[in-house]
């Protein structure tokens, strides 16, 4: 399992245990890098730049050989706290920085300058070819198995036209749940791999035992795409309330979304509604269950400390 992933991050083994949005946090990532693989975690986890930076010390010290620690930025406009997140990372230092949901542009410039390693979120092509222009270390291929917002294309598809027509590390996204997964992904040319819904499922993750008992209870074929959180497909646990409220927009947002003037609010106030029903499904009580996960949550029989979950995947 050596390789280009390994060699980059200096880990044991070519796993990182994804940046999942509400899930991801300092306990999580410290036991990932005792098991020998790399960990990260989304920046929009923390409130303030207050709590990133005190995140970042701790898990600095935390750091062992063989373990590897990063933090995921989302670079576009609806994050408004990018330009801060990114000074303060680079101020305390981290080993990587995942990109998602716009151009990497300035993380990779700024990251660089620190020696912090970028990788860029992609679903194709087109897109890997310009993050591989910039300056990008490696590419996270998100394909179609991935939980949340995921690609369009399967894992093999996808890595094979990646690795073919780029020269930087392939790091597939999606679909893996167990070793043999891992094993598959790195036999189509992938460099390593990114797990995010089996550890949802972990001691360590900071949400409700219902969630984590969700993963248990659920498997592949329960995972539906919704339009009903940010406004684009998004993969989710078929709860008794999703399938209540449907999972394709309501004809009135269809509506205003063919009309220019209305189009951003309509999406803007779906993702504000989206996500605090998200949040408060992960972190509360409530009869309103929207659950993110992937089909990967199949090999996920029991909630587990982290480092056994890890175990499972490195075999």
């Amino acid at each position: 399992m050596k390789g280009e992933l390994t060699e980059l991050l200096k880990i044991k083994y070519p796993i990182i245990q994804a940046p999942m949005f509400l899930v991801s946090n300092v306990d999580m990532v410290t036991e990932a890098m005792k098991s020998g693989i790399a960990g990260c975690i989304p920046a929009l986890n923390y409130r303030t730049l207050e709590e990133l930076r005190s995140a970042l010390k701790s898990l600095k010290k935390e750091k062992i050989e063989g373990g590897s620690f990063g933090f995921n930025l989302i670079v576009n406009k609806s994050n408004v706290k990018y330009i801060k997140q990114l000074e303060v990372i680079c101020e305390e230092g981290c080993d990587f920085i995942i990109t998602s949901l716009g151009s990497p542009e300035e993380t990779i410039k700024q990251a660089h300058r620190v020696d912090i390693k970028v990788f860029c979120d992609v679903v194709d092509l087109k897109f890997a070819k310009k993050v591989e222009g910039l300056g990008a270390d490696a590419i996270i291929a998100v394909n179609n198995q991935a939980g949340g917002h995921r690609g369009n294309k399967s894992p093999k598809e996808l890595i094979n036209e990646l690795s073919s027509n780029c020269s930087i590390p392939i790091i597939s996204a999606g679909g893996v749940g167990c070793n043999e997964d891992v094993l598959r992904m790195l036999s189509y040319g992938a460099a390593g791999v990114s797990v995010g819904s089996p550890f949802i499922a972990s001691v360590e993750a900071n949400v409700t035992n219902e969630y984590k008992q969700a993963c248990v209870t659920y498997g592949a074929k329960d995972i539906v795409m919704t339009e009903r959180i940010s406004g684009t497909p998004c993969t989710v646990i078929n709860t008794p309330y999703v399938k209540k409220i449907g999972t394709k927009a309501t004809w009135i947002e269809n509506l205003l979304n063919k009309n220019r003037k209305f189009k951003k609010w309509v999406k803007m106030i779906r993702f504000s509604i989206g996500m605090n029903a998200t949040k408060n499904a992960a972190t509360k009580a409530t009869y309103k269950t929207v659950w993110v996960a992937g089909p990967s949550i199949e090999h996920t029989n029991e909630i587990l400390p982290t480092q056994d979950i890890a175990n499972r995947l490195i075999g």
